[in-house]
């Protein structure tokens, strides 16, 4: 449950949207896919890399970035060209499809994601997916994940409207799909592109930025959120969420490896190992194995910040069960995230509210007594 002066100061900068819009009220949601839903890019990070290797170049990273949310088809002229690669954007294409459809399959849902599309079809909230991907990889990516197929009813890919995002198109099929009044949509989106395109669509808009470095540029959105876990339906006069149990939210497990040192998690170099995405923000608890043998407690507090010139992701910890810190400082430990306690405003405040503080770690401590929060084992 977020915290009370939190909620009040957010429902606060909404109350005079919602009570001016009554003609417009949000009767249902669109999603946008890669890097909204599922984390597409964790898994397909390298592809590129491998394929420009063929041909002596080097990934640059400005240039991905701003291409993200772009439609597969104006992605592969804009490659072929940027790299100045000796084949043709269709051959482009050809070749590097099957390696992206390989690994679709590996994409896990982001945090929190998977509770609000459950909850939104419990309450028979209409939902729909708009892609700029093309049908064949979105049915892959949806297959992949449980339940998910039954779900989602209504579905638009690029190729089956005029003009991918930023042009409006995509959004605006789905809501006449939906049966929708476009005006009583809310969009969900993770880049520059799908929010310009919502925007245009005259849609109401959530940025959850997955490129945390430019998360400033989102301004153009109607609310910007750190991660899925810090979605309030009521803001959008949709149903509550009622599963918050002793002050805080179970969360489907997050695993990662890192070392102890001076109060902070060091994560592992081994990528492989950890699905801590740049959506995790806040205060979480769980448990931490140190070589297999011992199990403790653990709070940790996950941000990103900026204030040593660089954009890193910096993790305070604290064992809250009574383990020397001199034993296993250094040492590679195991961390199965259960529970979630809050959120920060914005990434701007790291003084006050982005510490871990007495009140979440007796928070923790409590909630990891209960079934609800019990250890969940890493998987091979």
């Amino acid at each position: 449950m977020p915290s009370s002066s939190s909620s009040f100061r957010s429902c606060l900068r909404f109350v005079h949207r919602i009570a001016g819009m009554e003609d417009r009220r949000i009767s249902a949601v669109i999603f946008d896919l890669d890097g909204t839903l599922l984390d597409t890019e964790h898994v397909t990070k390298d592809l590129l890399k491998e394929l420009l290797v063929r041909y002596g170049k080097v990934v640059d990273l400005d240039k991905e970035n701003k291409r993200l949310g772009m439609a597969h088809r104006e992605s592969s002229i804009a490659i072929v060209k940027d790299y100045d690669l000796p084949i043709t954007p269709q051959q482009y294409s050809q070749i590097i499809t099957p390696m992206y459809h390989e690994k679709f399959m590996q994409a896990k849902a982001l945090p929190g994601v998977n509770r609000l599309i459950n909850h939104l079809h419990n309450h028979g909230v209409p939902y729909a997916l708009a892609s700029n991907s093309r049908r064949k990889s979105i049915e892959i990516k949806v297959s992949s994940q449980k339940g998910w197929k039954e779900y989602f009813s209504v579905i638009v890919g690029s190729e089956e409207v005029k003009a991918g995002k930023p042009s409006p198109d995509i959004f605006l099929e789905a809501a006449n799909r939906m049966g929708v009044d476009a005006s009583c949509c809310l969009v969900i989106e993770d880049s520059m592109v799908g929010i310009k395109a919502g925007k245009a669509a005259n849609m109401q808009v959530v940025a959850v930025p997955s490129i945390q470095s430019e998360s400033d540029q989102y301004s153009i959105a109607d609310h910007v959120i750190h991660s899925f876990l810090d979605f309030q339906p009521e803001l959008w006069a949709l149903p509550p969420f009622d599963d918050w149990v002793m002050k805080a939210l179970p969360i489907e497990p997050i695993h990662f490896q890192g070392s102890y040192v001076n109060g902070f998690l060091q994560e592992s170099s081994d990528i492989g190992a950890s699905n801590l995405v740049g959506q995790a923000w806040g205060v979480y608890f769980g448990w931490v194995e140190v070589d297999s043998q011992e199990r403790h407690k653990i709070v940790v507090n996950i941000r990103w910040d900026h204030t040593c010139g660089a954009f890193t992701r910096n993790i305070q910890a604290c064992i809250i069960n009574g383990s020397d810190d001199l034993q296993i400082c250094d040492q590679l430990m195991e961390v199965t995230l259960v529970g979630y306690i809050r959120g920060f405003s914005t990434k701007k405040h790291l003084s006050t509210d982005a510490q871990i503080v007495d009140q979440d770690k007796s928070i923790a401590e409590a909630c990891l007594d209960l079934p609800a929060y019990r250890y969940h084992k890493s998987p091979a």
